[in-house]
């Protein structure tokens, strides 16, 4: 029979057909009615070029997100953003126009930064519509629009008059390179190669020194005591003594604290201001005064005497080889610490004692782990990324940056008492540029204000996502229909910054979770499960391999690469394979174009298996996509088509769907039975594969897109996969006796059919030329 679908190969270059025939008809539109399904999309950063492939591989899964919903019956908003917002943005400016930021007139930088990026971005738009994702590309948002921002704004001074937000000057982490304050959330930390320094410190009225051991002794300057573990028994007769700092030539006394380590260096603990957080804590608990020994410009300030003006490093440098002189060294260790290290910058960080604003979060820690509990987390290992969070949080979250190119942060100051003020929420302000709004000082009464000058975090702007595309404060309608939303889909890496921060944020805002389930993607990394980067030339372009293999070989690879929550390999070859599923697919379908659709048929014993088979895969598809794990429905489905369907089904019934030697009725079960499996494969492999399901869809089964279709359910055939086994051996057997025969599987042989199988032997005759 001469086959309906001529072209004897898929063309990936039918995907821009389809994609228009997509967009022309409007067919993922969303309208707030019915069963609705938002997804809080992850607005993604246009950092630089080229965009990497395991976002791409992220976005693709998002799409099947969407796509699953839609099939599920849901209404589903799919909103489509880019975050341009922070400190890489200014760092990727700074670079294309090779200018610094501090030295270029505010305006002037705002202006440059505001198209810097348009480039990349268009280049990410390009690449997720030629994936084929169905979000709303017409409506796209930034972070950086006025509208975003003046969202921002207008939720931080809902928290400003529930007096959910304070000034504080108090330690920091900085990022001298960047020049601003960071969160915890910011950090990272690597395991770096330092010296341990053993040090003598010259006991008062004595002729003893007590060796205190320091990764950072360029802040000798800074110290204020020195503690021991008060089980220590070597440092009893010593607590409450003085000691001289080397170089400093100033006293401090000898303590006792828990915290001293007796198996780490000494067994004693220099305490300044600060080396790490458990000074901060230790000043704050034993009341000490600090000393500010580094300045914002990572350099030493004028406490540090002779080493002032140098930065950090250079004065540990000079200052070990001072000691050494001198003859304060009593041995030098070679180890690797555990550092600090800003994860914009890639520097250890240092603290410093910063007037910021804070938003307060450790009142609401019970009350994010009593929200992040009833959310539903895709995988649910990755839940203990939130809790685990949740446990260390030790301070308020410090908003302000001292950077450009971001949200302003809405205050203006008044310049008589310095009384600061917020204006009505609403609209976008500039303090730095803008009149203030405000005509009178509430507390003195005059009318002379100055405004902020600093930014808010980026993480105030991406922490109100869910709020933005619910249309908060705008649209309230859509927002009761649409808030909640009902999914985060997102990276592993950013589960203790934006996906708890938004939902402390909206928790403060509206009393509600943001979202009801979580859905957390690994890293993408190169073939050798080594972290990829420029400086190590292992990034994959994901735009030309698109263009190259077509966007549903890129999507199959995706879904069948990636179990989720766990990181994946990334290559062009494997993408390259996965074509050849789309081959195999292809290949079927134009197969059984030759023959008609038939809405009934009464099927065969081989018919009844592949059906029951049939539905063993409908319900193992469907708890994948329950879980948004599309591993389970790709692999499935590849086993499925390639291993049974095509291998051993077709082959079996190719003679009785010709009608050699069978009745019509023999060979209309068959043909049924052929479309009713084929039809059910294209649309469980819809969402995944979308652009290759639709065109064999509209050119079998029906004049409107499969993606109007909901999911098959399963059927409820009687359950033959006992055979399935004993099938397969039998076919495997007779196709390797006949190779050992050197005969080719069109000629006949004489191969007796177990007694098992002999309901199938009529098939199994025709199949193999069987005598």
């Amino acid at each position: 029979m001469e086959p309906k679908i001529k072209e004897t190969a898929w063309n990936p270059d039918l995907e821009k057909q389809i994609l228009k025939q997509w967009q022309d008809s409007h067919i993922y539109d969303f309208k707030p009615e019915g069963d609705v399904f938002v997804i809080d999309t992850p607005p993604p950063y246009p950092s630089g070029r080229p965009w990497h492939i395991g976002a791409a591989a992220h976005y693709a899964q998002i799409d099947m997100i969407a796509r699953t919903a839609r099939m599920s019956g849901k209404n589903v908003l799919f909103p489509i953003g880019i975050d341009r917002n922070g400190l890489p943005v200014e760092m990727y400016t700074e670079k294309k126009y090779n200018i610094r930021m501090r030295e270029t007139e505010r305006g002037e930088f705002l202006k440059l930064c505001a198209t810097a990026l348009d480039d990349l971005e268009a280049e990410m738009i390009q690449i997720m519509t030629n994936l084929g994702l169905s979000g709303n590309f017409l409506e796209y948002y930034r972070t950086d629009s006025e509208e975003y921002r003046t969202l921002t704004q207008s939720t931080f001074i809902e928290l400003w008059k529930k007096g959910l937000v304070y000034l504080a000057n108090r330690p920091n982490n900085y990022d001298w390179i960047t020049g601003t304050t960071i969160a915890d959330a910011e950090i990272t930390y690597q395991e770096i190669p330092t010296k341990l320094v053993h040090m003598k410190f010259k006991i008062k009225d004595s002729e003893k020194s007590l060796i205190v051991a320091s990764t950072r002794p360029e802040l000798l300057c800074a110290c204020q005591t020195v503690i021991v573990n008060p089980d220590d028994e070597r440092y009893t007769e010593f607590v409450g003594k003085k000691i001289t700092i080397p170089l400093v030539n100033r006293e401090v006394e000898i303590r006792t604290h828990p915290s001293a380590e007796k198996e780490f260096g000494s067994g004693t603990v220099m305490v300044c201001s600060y080396g790490d957080q458990n000074d901060v804590a230790l000043f704050r608990e034993l009341k000490l005064q600090e000393i500010i020994a580094i300045g914002k410009d990572g350099r030493m300030t004028d406490v540090a005497g002779a080493y002032i003006g140098l930065k950090v490093k250079q004065a540990r440098e000079k200052i070990v080889e001072d000691l050494q002189n001198q003859g304060f060294i009593e041995k030098i260790d070679n180890i690797n610490h555990r550092t600090p290290v800003s994860e914009r910058s890639k520097i250890p960080i240092e603290i410093i004692p910063m007037e910021e604003y804070y938003v307060k979060q450790k009142d609401s820690i019970e009350k994010m782990r009593e929200l992040g509990s009833k959310i539903t987390f895709h995988p649910p290992m990755h839940k203990q990324i939130l809790m685990n969070w949740l446990d260390s949080i030790s301070i308020d979250w410090p908003i302000s940056r001292r950077r450009y190119y971001g949200t302003e942060i809405p205050i203006w100051y008044c310049k008589n008492c310095s009384e600061p003020h917020v204006p009505e929420p609403g609209k976008y302000y500039r303090p730095w540029k803008d009149n203030s709004p405000i005509t009178k000082c509430t507390k003195c009464g005059t009318n002379e204000f100055v405004g902020e000058e600093r930014t808010f975090d980026t993480w105030m702007d991406s922490s109100v996502s869910p709020l933005f595309v619910s249309k908060y404060k705008r649209d309230n309608e859509f927002f009761k229909k649409t808030y909640p939303t009902t999914i985060r889909p997102q990276s592993k890496d950013i589960v203790r910054t934006w996906l708890y921060y938004t939902l402390l944020r909206c928790e403060q805002l509206t009393g509600k979770a943001p979202w009801s389930e979580a859905w957390i993607m690994g890293y993408g990394v190169d073939e050798h499960g080594t972290k990829m980067s420029k400086s190590k030339g292992n990034v994959v372009d994901p735009l030309p391999v698109v263009q190259k293999f077509g966007a549903d070989a890129f999507r199959f690879w995706s879904a069948s690469e990636i179990n989720l929550g766990y990181d994946f390999r990334c290559s062009e070859q494997k993408i390259e394979s996965t074509k050849k599923f789309l081959s195999k697919l292809w290949n079927i379908s134009r197969f059984l174009s030759g023959f008609p659709v038939l809405n009934t048929g009464k099927p065969s014993p081989a018919d009844k298996w592949i059906l029951s088979e049939l539905d063993k895969l409908v319900a193992e598809c469907m708890k994948g996509y329950g879980e948004y794990n599309f591993f389970i429905p790709a692999t499935a489905l590849r086993e499925f088509t390639w291993n049974l369907f095509a291998a051993h089904y077709i082959e079996m019934i190719k003679g009785r769907a010709y009608g050699t030697g069978f009745s019509e009725e023999e060979r209309d079960g068959a043909i049924y039975t052929l479309h009713k499996v084929l039809s059910t494969l294209l649309i469980l492999l819809a969402p995944i594969t979308p652009f290759i399901t639709d065109y064999l869809w509209q050119n079998l089964y029906s004049d409107k897109t499969i993606h109007k279709e909901r999911f098959v359910e399963k059927g409820n055939h009687e359950d033959w996969t006992g055979f399935t086994k004993e099938i397969v051996e039998f076919n495997s057997n007779v196709w390797n006796k006949k190779k050992e025969l050197e005969l080719s599987l069109k000629d006949s042989a004489d191969y007796e059919i177990p007694s098992n199988l002999l309901q199938f032997a009529k098939d199994l005759k025709a199949m193999h030329n069987l005598k």
